[in-house]
């Protein structure tokens, strides 16, 4: 799906580049500030995940080939886990069981969890015939440091990773997606 430059689709996708990593960011602050257990931070962390799923599909635009396909699954998968610990979060806060430290079921959230920041590396990827490399290597360098900072929980690493990822998307957001709008564009 490739939306038409300036329809309605096409900015709410564009926006979600900045959106979704500013609430994530957003969500990491709180983390850092009030701990890993904190409900509020969780609920911008859902919040935060849910808007890396208009990121992804913003990413789908641009390519239709293999890369795309691995892409959608790798993402489809990694939101599902983002969202999921997000939840996780807000059940801990309540005094419920950590899934992180359940067995059975519940260690479906750890590998669904890993592919988020691998949806990241394969964004990175798609991002490198239409972005700088520098851009491409920041959202590379924070995909791979994602999981150490929220595995390791080291929150001002949290923070940075976040920090580069708004960075990288928006910039994504200015250079790649500006194209202007048609004159009988969606409103």
């Amino acid at each position: 799906m490739t939306p038409s430059p300036g329809t309605a689709l096409d900015r709410l996708l564009t926006a979600s580049l900045i959106g979704g990593p500013v609430v994530s960011l957003v969500a990491d602050v709180l983390y850092a500030a009030n701990g890993w257990d904190d409900p509020t931070a969780a609920v911008f962390h859902v919040l935060g995940a849910t808007g890396y799923i208009l990121v992804l599909v913003r990413l789908l635009s641009l390519d239709g080939g293999r890369l795309a396909a691995a892409l959608l699954i790798v993402g489809a998968l990694g939101a599902a886990g983002n969202v999921g610990y997000g939840f996780n979060t807000i059940h801990v806060s309540l005094g419920d069981t950590d899934l992180v430290d359940a067995t059975g079921a519940a260690t479906l959230i750890k590998p669904l969890g890993l592919c988020f920041p691998l949806m990241l590396l394969l964004a990175a990827v798609a991002l490198r015939r239409v972005q700088p490399v520098w851009n491409v290597a920041l959202l590379a360098v924070a995909a791979l440091v994602w999981p150490v900072a929220h595995i390791a929980d080291i929150a001002w690493l949290a923070v940075a990773v976040n920090v580069a990822l708004v960075a990288g998307f928006g910039a994504v957001a200015v250079t790649t997606f500006r194209a202007p709008a048609p004159a009988t564009a969606a409103l």
